[in-house]
């Protein structure tokens, strides 16, 4: 059996069956809706995979700085509130109770090159599936972190997938 969740699919044993998750780095307010909402399942799907409740997704590439943390169930915790600030904002309804307490201040570092790599990323998505979103965006030149990233100066991360991804 496959189960659709988000952009990827899972079998019955939770074994993904696309390898693509995509936490962004930058900061929610420039998603449109559905990657959003996308973002919510993905944070969702990885606070699982934090606490042990799925077999899929455990070594994928994307969740290697949660769990670099002290704490990686609070730093997705922070995560997903940030992302949930952003949804609120906006006038969306997602349920609260499905993230843990943020427990302490989390911060976690990335780098200009990671930031600078997911913005054109997101702006190749965006130009195709939101074409009036893309045009707000497209003038951005120094887009903003998720709130719970420090940026560093730096290339990419290690663990980004470079030809593919979500």
């Amino acid at each position: 059996m496959v189960l659709k969740h988000g952009n990827f699919s899972i079998d019955s044993t939770g074994a993904p069956l696309t390898p693509y998750m995509r936490l962004w780095t930058l900061h929610p307010q420039y998603l449109d809706p559905q990657g959003l909402v996308a973002l919510w399942r993905e944070g969702l799907l990885a606070r699982a995979v934090l606490r042990g409740q799925t077999k899929g997704y455990r070594h994928h590439p994307q969740l290697h700085r949660f769990l670099q943390q002290p704490a990686p169930r609070s730093a997705i915790n922070s995560y997903l509130a940030g992302v949930l600030l952003e949804a609120e904002a906006r006038g969306y309804s997602f349920d609260r109770s499905k993230i843990g307490p943020v427990r302490s201040r989390v911060s976690l570092a990335s780098t200009d090159g990671q930031l600078e790599f997911e913005w054109r990323h997101l702006l190749q998505k965006l130009r195709t599936r939101s074409p009036a979103h893309y045009r707000r965006l497209r003038d951005v030149r120094y887009p903003e972190a998720h709130p719970l990233f420090k940026i560093l100066p730096g290339l990419t991360e290690p663990w980004e997938r470079i030809n593919g991804g979500a």
